[in-house]
């Protein structure tokens, strides 16, 4: 397990450096390899989705005819860009295959339930990719931060996880685990940003105001959830999101490499000639149309 963790650059020994430290660097907001200077033109940017946009659609194809069974579970800092980058995986393929679950706070019953046993319906059968925007992980992040757990049942969560992932991938299933890191100062402009955006105010929970103060508690249960659960099997890969567009880029570049999937072969598409109008009238009855405003 260890190897495993040299090998995906997770760092568990934070006696090492100071936390901000680590958190700079998993940000990117550091000197090292994976700072850049400039943000990342919108143009360039563009660009380089498009291509990715097309293995994206190629992936669907391969995942349909393969029968593959695809699971990514998105985790990380309030503000980290999740949804855009969610966003930005899913705008030009099929929601029939790339499915998107994002559930909702547990109900009375759910909360009676084995914890994990309401996500286990919303995995991916065969032809399907399912992206978990926050996932089971809940428990081992804001659910411990905020209280809404206790110690036994986190702890009975971080021994038991490592076990429910080896059988969700011994099925068949590829599981991918991402955690998207922003640092402090990235965080504070972009949940300022929501509060007089009224397209985004949305985002900005009571809970995400709540949290905000406890930055250092979420980085202790985030060291502390790599460290009981990132397998050799299931590996965490962080990805740092100071630079948004550079975030999503290299993101799903990274997914794409994590997936064994060819070409479908295909003739190409031709259309046929249209019939030549025949006899047909436009409906008598008065249409309403959309008014022309713009």
């Amino acid at each position: 397990m260890e190897q495993s963790k040299k090998a995906h650059g997770h760092n568990h020994h934070h006696d090492e450096a100071p936390r901000e430290k680590v958190d700079a660097i998993q940000a990117g907001d550091d000197d090292g390899e994976h700072a850049h200077d400039a943000p990342l033109s919108n143009k360039k940017y563009l660009a380089e989705l498009k291509e990715l946009h097309v293995e994206l659609v190629r992936l669907q194809q391969w995942v349909l005819h393969a029968g593959l069974k695809v699971c990514i579970l998105f985790e990380g800092r309030d503000g980290a860009g999740k949804g855009g980058t969610i966003k930005a995986i899913t705008e030009r393929v099929s929601p029939r295959v790339f499915r998107v679950v994002a559930l909702a706070a547990p109900t009375e019953r759910q909360k009676s339930q084995m914890y994990l046993q309401r996500y286990i319906p919303h995995l991916p059968a065969a032809g399907e990719v399912v992206i978990f925007d926050r996932s089971w992980y809940n428990r081992a992040g804001v659910e411990r931060v905020m209280g809404f757990c206790t110690e036994k049942q986190l702890r009975g969560f971080l021994s038991a996880t490592p076990l429910v992932e080896q059988a969700i991938i011994q099925s068949g299933v590829i599981l991918l685990k991402y955690w998207l890191e922003v640092s402090p100062e990235e965080q504070s402009r972009r949940l300022e940003a929501r509060i007089d955006d009224g397209r985004k105010v949305w985002k900005l929970s009571p809970m995400d105001v709540k949290s905000y103060t406890k930055w250092d508690d979420y980085s202790r249960a985030r060291d502390e959830m790599f460290q009981a659960t990132d397998l050799p099997s299931a590996p965490w890969f962080v990805v740092p999101s100071n630079d948004k567009r550079r975030a999503r880029l290299n993101m799903i570049k990274h997914m794409l490499s994590q997936i064994p999937y060819e070409k479908v072969p295909s003739e190409k598409v031709k259309l046929p000639k249209r019939k030549v109008p025949g006899d047909y009238v436009g409906p008598k009855l008065p249409l309403k149309i959309v008014p022309q405003v713009y």
